[in-house]
């Protein structure tokens, strides 16, 4: 695992040397073991890099690359898990060479000698942001996995190009002047991050996942008029998607598997090969374990390939209503793993708040990033590398939004408009304590974890959904059309969510919500927290459910045979069950969830009140003070619950405290 960033422009090579040193000292925390930049003065491109060893940790790994050929100068974070298997195919054509060592890097620019770039992509299992410079025809091109596993950030600055693994890499550019861009912090206020390909500050992007951006001489001194999407071309500058979420499930649609035994048959195979394929390592590996379906399976198949107990982690909370490591534990007691856990206190995860605005380096406001952060802590006092079981829920229908969703949808439907306005009127009269009481009083099976929160976020929008569509977007948003929190910024503007084209393949609501999650939540929330949070403790995490061979087995599956009887992820428990007996994972789900909402009226009251002052809010100028004052003073009564709101504020405030403009 690594950190990646470039600057290309007219500059001289001191300046390229200078930039490229200063932009990765920025992501040392990504990679503190080697350290190396290249140069081509002629050019005007500079590389810098960062390397966590993880897999041959000799010199012969050492990046930037220069390719067999010459005529590619390659830097590239994550880790490719056949690249074994590619270099017998390497070594059996008519070219020959000499490798140095066993790195999957030097597999990669042989490959790209040999196949050239696009061809070497469509074979690639694994995980990767890629910078390539080709040489011989002065191109840059920059690379995301396919699923968005490894994040690249690209953008203009003061007439000059700059990417990296992080903002704060392009923040570390000397001349670096970008603004906040108001329309993409009123998008971070519906979402609770910023969704790609936008980024907070002006002119900055997010390279999509499965993507491929090609910039030359002509495209790097201004960013173009236009927002630069997926399917973007202007002079000197073009992105293409090399590969299509979409597109595959909607193909798989016309090849679904019928036989529910086969499925369960495909799934553990596919799986079993996955976890296989990315136990590659010179250092040290466990998985988290929350005790959740999808770590427990990960977990499971991992100690059945293992010849030695699978060390596993877990974070544990002494608030009863959010620990899960009691499940946990009793499912490592019965796989036999050599397990860790850490219990911590409101005090414990209270301290490491300050870190969360340089760790993420752009709002982020998924509270969950606090234990993510936590678990990762604990796994790198004992390992490099952890597994992780995230993107089981946007593959196997996890989520409850989508079961929830249709039953909401068929109650409402019936109700005219005006009246949906008196309904939502009526579920906020009843305290957020009584919905939670009501929630937690319900049949073990329909238990419903923070009702509250639910109830009134549902009642914040009866109002304008018409569809079971809206429904949808209205449970994965935060934002509230009626009132603008944020001056002078646009939320209508065109995202992945509100592009009704990349699901209009899929015919089930269900089935378009986990397209629509995989496109947008998974990639910009879960795939950044893990990613970030890790990469801070020094940790790396695979995530073997996002081989892209498994997802595609995924979406060949009907929806009943993903969610059953009211039920997600079917095929996923009938192969733990395998391993597992059910009575220790079946309950219901909680989510890696903490009590900001409590805390901020608490211990953290003090460091909210700074950040909340209506002067302090007002001389900023990004919010409407009198409404946040309003807000807050409802949330501190205790008769609205604005969590999600407040915390995407306060993050925001933080985050803007830490910037050095």
């Amino acid at each position: 695992m690594c950190g990646i960033a470039g600057v290309f422009g007219s500059l001289r090579k001191e300046e390229l040397d200078m930039c490229a040193h200063k932009m990765s000292v920025a992501l040392t925390h990504r990679g503190p073991d080697d350290f190396g930049i290249w140069s081509d003065e002629k050019s005007g491109i500079a590389f810098g890099h960062r390397r966590l060893s993880v897999v041959d940790l000799s010199l012969a790994g050492h990046q930037p690359m220069i390719s067999p050929c010459g005529n590619f100068s390659v830097i590239f974070n994550g880790e490719i898990y056949n690249h074994l298997q590619l270099r017998e195919k390497l070594n059996d054509s008519t070219y020959k060479q000499s490798w140095r060592g066993h790195s999957d890097t030097e597999t990669l620019v042989s490959a790209f000698s040999q196949w050239g770039i696009k061809k070497t992509l469509g074979q690639l299992v694994g995980m990767f942001a890629i910078a390539v410079w080709d040489i011989k025809n002065k191109k840059l091109y920059l690379i995301r996995d396919r699923f968005g596993e490894k994040p690249l950030y690209y953008g203009w600055s003061n007439g000059v190009f700059l990417f990296g693994s992080e903002l704060k890499a392009l923040q570390a550019y000397k001349n670096f002047n970008n603004i906040v861009d108001r329309n993409a912090l009123s998008l971070y206020m519906q979402y609770m991050y910023v969704p790609s390909p936008y980024s907070i500050f002006k002119d900055v992007y997010k390279l999509d996942p499965g993507c491929i951006l090609q910039i030359d001489n002509d495209g790097i001194n201004k960013p173009p008029s236009r927002i630069m999407s997926s399917a973007f071309c202007a002079k000197g500058v073009s992105i293409k998607q090399w590969y299509s979420l979409s597109n595959i499930a909607e193909k798989s649609q016309h090849n679904l598997i019928k036989d529910k035994h086969e499925s369960v048959e495909l799934l553990e195979k596919a799986l079993t090969e996955s976890i296989q394929s990315q136990l590659i390592s010179d250092v040290s590996l466990g998985a988290f374990l929350s005790g959740g379906i999808d770590s427990s399976i990960i977990v499971s198949l991992m100690q059945s390939i293992s010849m030695n107990p699978v060390k596993t982690f877990t974070i544990g909370f002494e608030d009863s209503l959010f620990n899960e490591a009691i499940y946990a534990k009793d499912v490592a007691k019965h796989l036999g793993t050599e397990h860790h856990e850490l219990y911590v206190t409101a005090s414990d995860a209270i301290r490491v708040i300050p870190d969360l605005p340089i760790l993420y380096d752009e709002p982020f406001a998924d509270s969950s990033q606090i234990p993510t952060y936590l678990v990762s802590q604990l796994a790198r006092q004992s390992v490099t590398v952890s597994l992780s079981g995230d993107a089981g829920d946007e593959l196997f229908g996890g989520y409850n939004r989508y079961v929830w969703g249709g039953l909401i949808w068929n109650k409402v439907k019936w109700i005219p408009p005006s009246f949906r306005g008196v309904l939502s009127n009526i579920i906020q009269k009843v305290p957020v304590s009584a919905w939670d009481n009501i929630g937690s009083s319900l049949p073990k099976k329909y238990e419903v974890f923070s009702m509250g929160d639910k109830a009134y976020r549902m009642a914040h929008r009866l109002k304008i959904v018409r569809s079971l569509d809206d429904v949808y977007h209205s449970l994965v948003t935060e934002g509230y059309k009626e009132e603008s929190l944020v001056i002078g910024g646009n939320s209508e503007l065109k995202t992945k969510l509100n592009n009704c084209d990349l699901v209009s393949g899929i015919e089930e609501s269900e089935q378009r919500m986990m397209l629509w999650d995989s496109l947008t939540y998974l990639p910009d929330d879960i795939l950044t927290k893990v990613d970030r949070a890790a990469m801070g403790a020094g940790l790396e995490t695979r995530i073997p459910f996002l081989d892209y061979r498994v997802v595609e087995l995924a979406w060949r599956l009907p929806l009943n045979m993903k969610i059953k009887n009211g039920i997600g992820k079917w095929p996923v428990r009938e192969v733990l069950y395998k391993y597992v007996p059910k009575e220790l994972i079946e309950r219901p789900k909680a989510g890696f969830a903490v009590p900001v909402g409590q805390w901020i009226r608490g211990p953290l009251r003090e460091w909210a009140d700074d950040l909340l002052d209506e002067t302090r809010i007002q001389r900023e100028g990004y919010f409407d003070s009198k409404l946040v004052k309003k807000l807050w003073g409802q949330h501190l009564s205790g008769r609205y619950d604005w969590t999600p709101r407040l915390w995407a504020i306060l993050m925001f405030q933080a985050w803007l405290q830490a910037q050095i403009f």
